[in-house]
């Protein structure tokens, strides 16, 4: 993509990418095609949401573990959460700087990110196929009944949401990643 291309590096070396929009637009999707393209690593905000309450929690932790250190030069040390046992794992993951990073999920273009960002993506899609999409994963079962408590999340994060530097179509329904949410 050239307008990622065509952006400064932080001070640090590295560009920051984001790609945001409400669950089922096909964020995952775009990011692993975008990282596939740069050679960049993908990470996910899944990682840092401490549960299904932990949408907006997890922002400032994308700052502090991930974004501000790519930022400065230094490498990004998170503590992924453990889905299955509902705790942060014991041991950090690390992301050495590199010239690109793409960092997806929800939450992942917020207003505390954007310092840090040098290009932010927004993935559009209209709610019915959205939804179409959610019911059709293969975890819909374990996310279904969080459903709600997630939108009205979404829905108090994107209220305020900042203006993206880009917005891409999410992808059909044939070509959606059959592994990530």
């Amino acid at each position: 993509m050239d307008i990622v291309r065509a952006r400064p590096a932080g001070p640090g070396g590295c560009r920051l990418v984001t790609v945001d929009g409400w669950s089922g637009s096909g964020k995952s999707t775009v990011a692993e095609r975008l990282g596939a393209e740069l050679g960049a690593p993908v990470l996910s905000m899944e990682e840092l949401y401490a549960g299904w309450t932990g949408l907006a929690a997890a922002v400032p932790l994308a700052v502090e573990w991930i974004a501000g250190p790519l930022h400065r030069g230094a490498p990004a040390r998170w503590w992924p959460w453990d889905w299955a046992r509902s705790v942060r794992a014991a041991t950090p993951r690390t992301q050495p700087v590199v010239p690109v990073v793409v960092l997806e999920g929800c939450g992942a273009g917020a207003e505390p990110l954007r310092p840090f960002t040098s290009t932010a993506i927004w993935v559009e899609c209209p709610e019915p196929e959205r939804e179409r999409r959610l019911r059709r994963r293969p975890d819909w079962p374990g996310y279904a009944p969080h459903r709600a408590g997630w939108r009205a999340q979404e829905q108090l994060l994107y209220a305020a949401h900042p203006t993206p530097d880009v917005v891409v179509g999410g992808p059909g329904p044939e070509e959606r990643s059959p592994t990530r949410p």
